[in-house]
């Protein structure tokens, strides 16, 4: 019988690690309360959790699971970008079949392990990952995405790889919008060496 309300504590215990850690849980989560990787392998057999990939576990036939659950648990360094940055703020009504996700080129290995959801990695040299890297709610989950000024600087850096509809929308409603930051437009323009490409569509749009 002791056995017995071990083995319930212990699952009873994997469910709040997953549920404490939106859905999704790593090996690391498991050891910090108390179950080994063998106990994990054993549940797993049993059927109580079910693995996503190696080192990640989820409740079975867990219906919670969402992309932007995975993206946060598999691509911790990721940040959101370009297309799919542009659909969050509304900069575009192209919803991306594939998100768009800025990773460090450190970073190929990973990206390429990533069944898990369809994604287009944007590969940044350091200089530039982090500008205008900010944190935003999607569908319940908060992950790193650029802000809106970092997010059209990334529209003229990638213009040629961009639909020239979904770019000009962009400039457009961007020029339009109460939350912009023309002052952060110019920064982040001129660190990444775009400042005449950018200023000279945008005080166009600006004193049309």
């Amino acid at each position: 019988m002791q056995k017995v309300g071990v083995c319930l504590n212990k699952t009873e215990i994997l469910k709040k690690v997953i549920e404490n850690n939106g859905g999704i849980a790593k090996t690391s989560d498991f050891a910090a309360n108390g179950i080994s990787k063998y106990e994990i392998a054993a549940f797993c057999k049993e059927g109580f959790i079910e693995r996503v990939r190696r080192g990640f576990y989820q409740l079975p036939q867990s219906n919670s699971t969402t992309e932007e659950k995975l993206i946060h648990e598999l691509l911790p360094q990721g940040i959101i970008c370009v297309e799919s940055a542009l659909f969050h703020y509304g900069y575009s009504d192209f919803s991306p079949r594939k998100w768009s996700i800025a990773v460090p080129r450190t970073a190929s290995r990973a990206v390429k392990n990533i069944e898990e959801f369809s994604m287009k990695a944007y590969y940044i040299q350091k200089e530039f990952l982090y500008i205008g890297k900010s944190t935003s709610n999607f569908n319940g989950v908060i992950l790193s995405v650029y802000d809106r000024e970092r997010t059209i600087c990334d529209c003229f850096k990638y213009r040629s790889k961009l639909d020239n509809e979904i770019f000009n929308k962009a400039v457009n409603v961007y020029v339009a919008d109460k939350n912009k930051n023309l002052s952060n437009l110019s920064k982040y323009a001129k660190e990444m060496r775009l400042y005449t490409k950018v200023m000279n569509v945008m005080e166009v749009l600006l004193n049309g």
